[in-house]
């Protein structure tokens, strides 16, 4: 017979970036830049 797996309590996993990821994705972000031409897009990064 198969286990009963929902019966489990679900664990809490706390997951903190450290700043400088944070700030890492936010700056590349900002720096993406995605033009549409016709049916194509193009991703450019702004230097």
């Amino acid at each position: 017979m198969a286990k009963i797996y929902s019966n489990a309590s679900p664990k809490q996993c706390n997951l903190n970036p450290k700043d400088e990821t944070i700030s890492f994705l936010l700056n590349y972000s900002k720096a993406l830049s995605v033009i549409n031409y016709n049916k194509l897009k193009f991703e450019a990064l702004l230097n």
